[in-house]
């Protein structure tokens, strides 16, 4: 990570673990001495405070962040209700869109940190409205994609269902991160295996479930030199 990295956080599906994994890769760069910078641009399960509207998963970004932006820089779109996020916009009379979402994140982007991750919501093709879709954002951006796969039953389908969306868009699948939610997922060591051989990208490491996911737990578990270049 001798010049600047910039990636593209997704998932397999909502709750598989993006937010940890995402902090756990940002502290990883930043014991190899890298600058960091996370974006959560669309998050929705905000939380109003006296400053107003935050989201954890933001904040777990920032804390991981060395160089600090604005809460609007790094979270420009917040939603209360922990719904889909075009469905909480159209409530809150908010039209999301790719060309929106482009000029924040290329913002953060411009900021040139060392190593970069712009984090999604949900799987690769959520909507924002319309016929748009997060993975728009992704695509306009031309980021190279980590994929976190949340490991439990099904999830090599999803996993490799991923994988073929994103490289149909056009976009490099640059690593995954194999997040094990459901430890007594049955024939574990198999699963991995299979996904391993089956996804065209190499394993950033195998997170187990932990008691206390915080981020320097988890960057024990990542090996960000096994990033495809």
């Amino acid at each position: 990570m001798a010049k600047p990295a910039a990636y593209f956080i997704a998932g397999t599906d909502t709750d598989v673990g993006k937010t940890t994994v995402a902090a756990g890769l940002l502290h990883a760069a930043r014991l190899r001495g890298a600058s960091t910078l996370g974006a959560k641009p669309v998050a929705s399960g905000c939380e109003q405070t006296a400053e107003g509207l935050r989201n954890a998963d933001a904040l777990a970004l920032m804390a991981e962040s060395s160089m600090q932006l604005p809460y609007a820089a790094i979270n420009p779109f917040s939603f209360a209700p922990a719904i889909a996020p075009h469905i909480a916009a159209q409530e809150a009379g908010v039209a999301l869109s790719v060309a929106g979402l482009l000029a924040p994140m290329r913002a953060v982007l411009a900021h040139n940190a060392g190593f970069t991750l712009i984090e999604g919501a949900g799987g690769w093709r959520v909507p924002l409205g319309g016929t748009e879709y997060l993975s728009g954002l992704a695509i306009g951006l031309g980021l190279p994609v980590i994929l976190v796969v949340g490991v439990r039953l099904g999830c090599i389908s999803h996993a490799l269902l991923s994988a073929e969306a994103i490289a149909g868009d056009g976009l490099v699948l640059a690593g995954w991160v194999a997040n094990i939610i459901d430890p007594h997922t049955s024939r574990l060591d198999e699963n991995l295996a299979t996904l391993a051989e089956c996804l065209p990208a190499p394993c950033l490491g195998r997170v187990p479930r932990l008691a206390n996911a915080q981020a320097n737990a988890v960057a024990a578990y990542l090996d960000l030199t096994q990033l495809a270049p």
